[in-house]
């Protein structure tokens, strides 16, 4: 046969029990929020002294640390652009050397003299300018005045189209 279970099953007390367990949480709080406030007024700033040495000291530390890396890195650069530099001086200078030897070797000592049919024009250029500054000087005094003037009237004609 089934055996009948009563269970001490209350609904009232277990809200009771859940109101207590609430209130006592809350009364934690409280309490955790008064010694804190007690504890920051009496230890809470030589303890944040103390924090502000230690990472002061963690801080110079790292300054230290991170200054020496990057000072042995420089020197690192420094030698590395050095000796590349020795190096292209030298490959440029070998390949000079070998371009002037090969310059030296390929040509003749004395190369023969050439007369070029050529020459008898540069004289012709000179007689030209000869009579260009010749007719320069027989020139009228009134011809400079009337290009002027016709320079003066393309520049106003010019100015005039550029206004409209």
């Amino acid at each position: 046969m089934l055996k009948q279970t009563t269970a001490n099953f209350r609904p009232f007390q277990f809200g009771e029990e859940a109101l207590a367990a609430s209130r006592q949480v809350w009364l934690a709080s409280l309490g955790a929020a008064a010694v804190t406030r007690d504890w920051v007024q009496t230890e809470a700033s030589r303890t944040f002294k103390t924090l502000v040495k230690e990472g002061t000291v963690v801080e110079s530390r790292a300054v230290s640390f991170v200054g020496d890396q990057l000072e042995v890195s420089m020197t690192r650069a420094n030698r590395a652009w050095k000796h590349t530099r020795q190096t292209v001086e030298t490959t440029v200078k070998q390949a000079a050397d070998a371009a002037v030897t090969l310059a030296n070797n390929a040509l003749p000592k004395s190369l023969p003299r050439i007369e070029l049919p050529i020459a008898a024009k540069p004289a012709r250029a000179k007689k030209a300018a000869v009579k260009v500054a010749r007719a320069k000087k027989a020139a009228p005094k009134a011809a400079p005045k009337a290009v002027a003037k016709v320079v003066r009237t393309k520049r106003a004609a010019v100015k005039v189209v550029a206004a409209e």
